[in-house]
């Protein structure tokens, strides 16, 4: 082993100061808190709380990834998911039971943010920087394809189609409707991770094939070799992954009602709560997914972002709907006619983006140019 691999096995192994004492500063605001000590209105409790929860969320992540890097890909990529999908649910459950600021389109403002957000904001920097880095990069169309069919089918049902059910007019789903809708996307979520876990494994696993167009500046050092986090670093980082996301639930809710009113405040659409939960959660993975397709990693940042949505609709969507029946809450989640275009031009485009495992920065403009319109619309429809 040489020095430098030495080096990146001891730097995997550090226990990074600030993953663990962001979760720890969480915890004990939390306490704080909720004893009473504090006035939790106050502005600057407010702005160390959010400062606080976006440590923790980080740190969540970079937790997630060091369980990830022991365990390999795809599984690194679904506990990543995973734990984005933990975060994204505690947020809108929280949201949605405030007494002061719940509404029934939250979890489809939520879930539809996020697959705009991949699809076109994470996947195209991805591409953008890829692309810019070494002009073209290639991946295994098989487990894209696969990904993106499970996400579309899963979009389509859960956000169009309660437009157009006739037991209880738009855009709800009949309670029995709602928890059939339910198993059924994670039955279908769950045999999608069987075949990216033991099926067809090799579909989503990246292959090291040389590219014929690199540009000078292209990093040579290779990308390949991830140095694995001994069993004492990964039980550690488990304990520390279970702690934060404690911590984040906590602080979401504590969050919630503020939230809400600061978007109504400013006079701002109220799905724009949805947009802040959905880019709050992603932020990190979605570094990590440029980060990858940066350093020519490109099957590494698509099967992060992808399964990052699909995660999302296959299990945010569920657990939601058990929860909103449990609770006899609304639960709205059929998308208005201008967000439905935007949601089928994203699978349109996306379908010719993966389909021919080649991309070049083209593709990653396409996809901005989307985002931004989306982003547009959001702040003003």
């Amino acid at each position: 082993m040489t020095a430098s691999e030495n080096s990146e096995h001891s730097n995997i192994n550090r226990i990074i100061p600030w993953t663990w004492a962001a979760p720890l500063a969480a915890c004990l605001l939390i306490v704080v808190e909720l004893s009473g000590a504090v006035d939790t209105s106050s502005a600057i409790i407010l702005l160390v709380s959010a400062i606080f929860l976006g440590g923790a969320i980080f740190s969540a992540v970079h937790h997630a990834e060091v369980i990830a890097a022991k365990v390999g890909e795809p599984f690194g990529s679904i506990i990543l998911a995973l734990s984005v999908t933990v975060i994204e649910v505690a947020l809108i459950i929280s949201i949605m039971l405030s007494p002061h600021g719940g509404h029934d389109t939250l979890a489809r403002d939520a879930v539809f943010a996020t697959i705009m957000i991949v699809l076109n904001g994470i996947v195209g920097l991805s591409l953008v920087v890829g692309g810019v880095r070494h002009l073209e990069q290639s991946f295994q169309n098989q487990g894209t394809a696969a990904a993106l069919s499970v996400l579309g089918t899963l979009a389509v049902i859960a956000l169009i189609l309660p437009n157009y059910t006739l037991a209880i007019a738009g855009p709800f789903y009949a309670p029995i409707q709602l928890v059939l809708i339910g198993m059924f996307s994670i039955t279908l979520y769950g045999i999608f991770l069987f075949v990216q876990t033991i099926r067809h494994r090799d579909y989503f696993l990246t292959v090291e094939v040389p590219t014929t167009k690199t540009l000078e500046t292209a990093d040579p050092t290779p990308h390949l070799i991830h140095p694995v986090p001994s069993g004492r670093t990964t039980l550690i980082s488990l304990a520390l992954l279970i702690t934060t996301l404690f911590a984040v639930v906590i602080l979401a809710e504590l969050l919630a009602p503020t939230l809400t009113q600061t978007v109504l405040a400013a006079d701002l659409p109220i799905s724009l709560v949805g947009v802040i939960i959905a880019a709050l959660v992603l932020m990190p993975e979605g570094i990590a997914a440029v980060r990858a397709a940066r350093f020519n990693r490109l099957q590494t940042s698509l099967t992060l972002a992808l399964g990052s949505a699909m995660a999302t609709i296959g299990l945010t969507i569920p657990l939601v709907a058990f929860a909103a029946v449990l609770l006899d809450q609304p639960l709205a989640l059929g998308l208005h006619s201008e967000e439905m275009v935007l949601l089928l031009l994203s699978l349109f485009i996306g379908t010719i983006t993966l389909a021919t495992g080649r991309t070049t920065i083209l593709q990653g403009a396409v996809h901005l140019v989307i985002f931004a319109i989306f982003m547009l619309l959001a702040i003003m429809p």
